[in-house]
């Protein structure tokens, strides 16, 4: 029967026919057109060009459907538990559509297969099947709409394949593996409090964002620190994997962290001058001032003599003075001696 309605599409070629019939056992439909598959299939490995020369890949059906999937799972997590708070909801939400999840639901429906791609150019991309679910999501709702994308969750994925109720209650620490992925690589990382206020209600709210080595991150709000430090892991997390210009401003900074602690410090000088010892040209100058000092006080030392000896000449000599005259009188000796004082002057 499946063959028959093959034929009566009249689809061109062998291997649109084999991808038209995987599709159908993937999502239980048939698609309308079938491009916007093959392009959601198509990674950017090929380097496909179209007709105008731009490139022809998955990505732009990746941030579709990106938006699709959390937009469907959040209405269906939405309506399924009722009475829930926000945070119990998204955390549930995220972790139906993070990218491990869409990993392996890829590779349980074959789709991982289907997917054309360079192999010695992609053989590194763990989120490659991932990825191209996201795509597929963003095709069905080109091609069908958001009802259709409803349906393919509800039916094909969480009745089939993930038990919603078990994925809600089962712990998924983000704080932990964002402190794990951050001391792998040598990240410094911080959980600093925004805000905490206390909504209608009356009950305490929190707001914490992510700083990874001064970089701002994402925030997160919630009715306890942990719950609110966990949305905000879940955002960096997020972050991380679809924005490398992030992840570049991180390790920028931790270069530019560990560069200047690198840096050698300057190293006290271990010697101390020693002002108290006298350079040669000091010395010569001291020599040359004593030397001075010394001739000055010779000069007036000499000085000092000459007038010593000239103050020798003005004092009364009574070297002529002899013995011989020891017999004049008293009055002779007193008048000798008085002509020889006004003779001196």
């Amino acid at each position: 029967m499946l063959n028959n309605i093959i034929d009566r599409i009249r689809l061109p070629f062998r291997k649109e026919k084999e991808l038209f019939s995987a599709l159908y056992e993937i999502f239980g439909f048939y698609p309308r057109h079938i491009e916007y598959y093959k392009t959601a299939l198509m990674h950017k490995s090929m380097r496909s060009r179209n007709e105008k020369g731009r490139p022809v890949n998955n990505e732009r059906l990746e941030f579709l459907g990106d938006a699709v999937l959390d937009s469907v799972v959040g209405h269906i997590v939405f309506n399924h538990f009722e009475g829930k708070r926000e945070g119990f909801l998204t955390n549930t939400r995220s972790k139906i559509v993070q990218r491990e999840t869409l990993n392996r639901l890829a590779e349980e429906m074959g789709i991982n297969r289907l997917i054309q791609s360079s192999r010695t150019n992609t053989s590194h991309n763990s989120y490659m099947g991932g990825n191209a679910f996201e795509a597929l999501v963003g095709a069905i709702y080109l091609d069908r709409g958001y009802d259709a994308c409803m349906r393919f969750m509800e039916k094909r994925i969480l009745a089939q394949l993930i038990n919603i109720d078990k994925v809600a209650y089962k712990e998924v620490n983000f704080k932990s593996k964002l402190i794990e992925w951050s001391q792998k690589n040598k990240v410094k990382l911080e959980f600093r409090l925004v805000k905490s206020e206390k909504d209608q209600d009356g009950n305490p709210t929190f707001c914490y964002m992510t700083v990874l080595e001064g970089v701002e991150g994402d925030t997160g709000k919630g009715y306890s620190k942990k719950e609110s430090q966990q949305q905000a892991s879940r955002q960096t997390l997020s972050r991380l994997r679809k924005q490398p210009r992030f992840i570049d401003s991180i390790f920028a900074a931790k270069s530019a962290r560990t560069k200047m602690e690198e840096q050698p410090v300057g190293v006290p000088e271990q010697e101390v001058k020693q002002d108290f010892i006298v350079s040669n040209q000091t010395r010569g100058a001291e020599n040359t001032n004593t030397s001075a000092d010394y001739d000055g006080a010779e000069t007036v030392r000499n000085n000092q003599s000459q007038h010593d000896e000239q103050s020798a000449g003005t004092e009364f000599d009574l070297s002529d003075i002899s013995m011989k005259k020891a017999e004049q009188s008293r009055e002779e000796i007193i008048a000798a001696a008085e002509a020889t004082a006004f003779a001196a002057e």
